[in-house]
This record gives structure tokens, sequence and C-alpha cells, in this order.
């Protein structure tokens, strides 16, 4: 069984003596817990969870269309030295993937210097000439990024993947902050936990901060693509909870060269649009033409400066699995500096000598789809049968510019409380970067968990659940 690092306990068992020094206080605490008491405060918020609507929709699920998150009651807990680094690692991450963004639609420097093959850019499915040459606010694409970070090996920190296009989890963030404040408030006062719930403050200053040129006081709205979308809890979650409206594409529209939102005392000025719509579903007239999401003229409206969106259209283009591998080379051309986070080591499929490699070592290997999301069309080599390899293996090689394939990481373990007590499973954390006038984040972000055993999977559309991310302070 391949060994994996354990959040909480040093070594190979679980005795008091091997807890780790940032987990001691609350391990003396679940120590006195019984479990009957834990399976209380479960059910408490589980119900809570479902009376709220904190749910999302499992597309193609026979069992239904909504689905409950299930919330894990015992936190991720990350002493203040390692988020420290972890901070700096991902701004200087983001700050590159921007600059990069950038460049690719104005000078195309880092294709011209050869570090990214140019067909890597424009043969990309997220790649948006309509982008070329447009001027958006401060520089800034990516405004709200999602990059997921896992730890393997000794307990060494790396990045799995970039979200920049509309980065979803941050409403489960909070929402499972607040329960366990809820359901354990003895545990806020002996810990010095840092606060997350300023975090839709934070997300407001930044999404102002981005208003055109000229603008005081912006407007803000969240954009959604409707109530049956799988994040659409989250979309008025935020609104909500940022005192701005909530709107559809139809309540927009375009006139002189603005847009405005439809409202009981007449039309209003739209000065910024987080939108949680995908590039190609914002404005019929220059994209999708079936399109009944977005709104008909806004590209136009966006290219002039009149409009602010966030994130940036365009975007995706560097959160794709196939641009991962060039992140550090990123950071190293724009920054002049070495990563501070890792990525995990890639083989490119369209490359001979990598595909090669991949064909013979499938078991072991984890491969992605390049245009891949939320654990649908990837092959994890160790949890699959000969014919399931098999049947990927044809995938691969009927189209190898399509995937890449990673080592299998023994993800690090989090203490999990299962039907069986408690137990160890594998987690990965998503902390969110906002991007304006300056980079933030708030302590943290969302832990997943593989609540099935064994899996290296956590993803909420694939039976994972989430946890609460304690960072302590110092």
């Amino acid at each position: 069984m391949a060994r994996f690092y354990n959040e909480m306990h040093a070594g190979d068992d679980s005795a008091p003596a091997s807890t780790r020094a940032h987990y001691q206080r609350y391990a003396q605490w679940l120590a006195e817990q019984t479990g009957e008491h834990l399976q209380r405060q479960r059910a408490e918020a589980d119900l809570s969870f479902r009376r709220v609507g904190i749910t999302f929709a499992v597309y193609g699920d026979d069992a239904g269309t909504e689905r409950l998150i299930p919330f894990d009651i015992i936190p991720r807990i990350i002493p203040a030295h390692e988020w420290s680094q972890l901070q700096r690692g991902l701004a200087q991450r983001v700050q590159a993937l921007n600059m990069f963004i950038h460049d690719i639609y104005h000078e195309q420097r880092i294709i011209k210097a050869g570090v990214i093959p140019a067909e890597q850019i424009y043969k990309n499915a997220q790649y948006r000439p309509e982008m070329q040459g447009i001027k958006v606010a401060s520089d800034i694409y990516a405004h709200i990024a999602g990059v997921d970070i896992v730890r393997a090996g000794e307990g060494e920190f790396y990045v799995l993947e970039d979200n920049l296009r509309v980065p979803s989890g941050v409403s489960y963030m909070l929402e499972d902050r607040k329960m366990m404040m809820r359901l354990f408030t003895e545990l806020f006062t002996q810990n010095k936990v840092a606060p997350v719930d300023h975090y839709p403050d934070m997300l407001l200053d930044n999404l102002r901060s981005v208003a055109p040129t000229g603008v005081d006081d912006p407007t803000v709205v969240v954009m959604t693509p409707g109530m049956y979308n799988s994040a659409y809890f989250e979309h008025a979650f935020l609104a909500q909870q940022m005192g701005v409206e909530l709107v559809e594409g139809q309540d927009l529209f375009v006139n002189d060269n603005a847009v405005y939102m439809r409202t009981t005392r007449g039309p209003k000025r739209v000065d910024v649009i987080y939108r949680r719509i995908d590039d190609d579903f914002l404005d019929p007239l220059a994209f999708r033409a079936d399109s009944t999401l977005g709104v008909p003229g806004l590209l136009a409206v966006y290219r002039a400066g009149r409009v602010s969106l966030a994130n940036a259209i365009g975007t995706g283009v560097a959160d794709d699995k196939s641009i991962y591998p060039f992140v550090p080379d990123m950071i190293r051309f724009y920054l002049s500096e070495d990563a501070i986070l890792n990525n995990v080591p890639t083989y490119q499929c369209r490359k001979p000598a990598d595909l090669s490699y991949t064909l013979a070592n499938l078991p072991q290997l984890v491969v992605k789809e390049v245009h891949g999301a939320g654990g649908y069309g990837m092959l994890v080599g160790p949890a699959s049968s000969q014919q399931q390899i098999e049947e990927f293996r044809q995938r691969i090689l009927a189209k190898p510019e399509a995937y890449i394939a990673q080592p299998t990481l023994a993800l690090s373990a989090c203490p999990t409380f299962v039907d069986q007590g408690i137990a160890p499973r594998h987690i990965d954390l998503r902390p969110f970067v906002l991007s304006g006038k300056q980079i933030s984040m708030v302590p943290g972000g969302l832990t997943r968990v593989a609540l099935q055993e064994g899996s290296l999977v956590v993803n909420s559309s694939q039976g994972g659940g989430t946890k609460d991310t304690w960072v302590l302070e110092k």
C-alpha cells in the first residue's frame, strides 16, 4: 500500500504522541467526544444544509438532479507558516498567469521567444481571437482564480490545476465555516482560527476596483445561467452576500454602447459583471448564435472598455491542462523567479516520447483530457480494470494531443468521520485568489475530501465531500 502524508499524525500510527503540533489542541478535544455526539452533530449539519438548499446538480444522474454535498465535521488544519508559503506561491502563480493571458492577446512575447509553441495557444479550444488587442481594466483577466493544491510525498505541496474560467466552491468554504462555528463554538475559543467570512466583502471590493475608467461608483452584478445550473446556489449566495443583483442574460440589454439592467425603476447602467456563464454563451452576436443565456452586443461594449467582465473572456486558455505544464516557464519568463509551488510532473501525449511512456505505464498513471473538468474524462490507472485501461488506450491513440498523464500521487489524508468511525481519507485544497488593484485571498480555502476508502477523486460530482479549512494564526 502506498505511503501517504497524514495531515494530523506523524509516522505510521495515530498514537497521541505522534499528533502534529498544530493539531494537538484539536486532537485532545476530539478524543473526549463520543461517536454518538459526533453522529448527532453530523446529522444536524446535513439537515441544516438541506434546509438552506446547499445542493448541486449532477448532470445525467438517474437518482435526481439535486444532491447534497457531504460535509465532514473534522476540520483540515494548516499552521501559519505553511499558509504563508502557500500564499506567496499562489500570488506568484496567479500574477504570472494574468501576465500570460494579457501577453497572448497582445504582444505574444512568450510565443515569439519559443517558450510555448504557437499551436498550443491558437489551436486551444479556449483561445478567443475576438479578444486580440482588447484592453481590459488593470490588465487583469483572472479576477477570481481557484487553484487546486495537493500534498504528497513527505508533505510537499503541488499545484494540480488552475481554474480560471468560472471557478466554483467558495460558497461551500463559507457555509462550512459557519456550520462549524455553530456546532462547535468552543473550538473557536480554544483555537486561533483565521476568519474567512469577509470573503464577500473582499470580492466586492476587488470587482469594484476593476470598473471601467472614469466610473467612481460602479454597479456590480452577478450573472447566472439560471436556477438549473449546477452552481446556482453559489451564484445566488454570493450576490446576496455582496448585496448586489443576481441577473440572467434576459435581465440585461445593450443600448448606446453600454450595458443596462432592467429594474422596476427603469434601466440602470451596469459597470462590472461577475459572470458565471461560459464564454460561448455570453453574446449570441459574437459566439454561439443559439445562446439564450447571454446579452446581444455585450462583446462590443466590452471591446470599447465600457463594461468589465470577471473573469475576462478568453481566460480559459490559461487553465487548459495542455497549458498547465508551462506555468513554471511562465513564472521564469515574466517574473524572473523560480516557482514557489511546483507542478505535478506531467507527460504531454502530443510528444512522441511522452506518448510512448504513457501507453507503456497506463496502469500506474492518471490520464486527463486537456479540456476535461469535474473528474470526468480521466483514467486513474491503479483504480481501473484492465478493460477500462485498454478502452482508454484506444482513446489516447486516436487523439494523443487531447491528453496529458501524471504519476498517481499518494494524496495526503486527513481524519474524516465516516460511517465506520474516524478514518483517513484523501483530500485536496482549493484556495481562492482575487486579483484587482492587488492580489488577495482569505486564509484557507475549500478542502475537498474523497469519502470512499482509497479513492483519490475528490470532486463533488464523483461523490466527494467538503471540510472546513482552518489556518491557525500565529
